[in-house]
């Protein structure tokens, strides 16, 4: 098996990110694990940051483009 540093996130869909965004919150709120909650929160901050925009406008983003389709 190939070692790796860093998973790409290219053909993963919008509304794949969106469900995993939300279930690592429901899950970090309805367990009190804190560190699903910091999960969330960073793959959030990374992914708002490669697209340029604040992590607000981006779950936006995304809920507007899930329910679009």
């Amino acid at each position: 098996m190939r070692e790796f540093d860093k998973i790409s996130i290219q053909e993963m869909s919008k509304d794949d990110m969106l469900l995993i965004i939300e279930a690592l919150e429901y899950t970090g709120k309805n367990t009190n694990i804190k560190e699903f909650i910091q999960l969330r929160n960073n793959i959030l901050q990374e992914l708002s940051s490669l697209a340029e925009i604040s992590e607000d406008e981006f779950l936006e983003y995304l809920k507007e483009e899930t329910l679009s389709i």
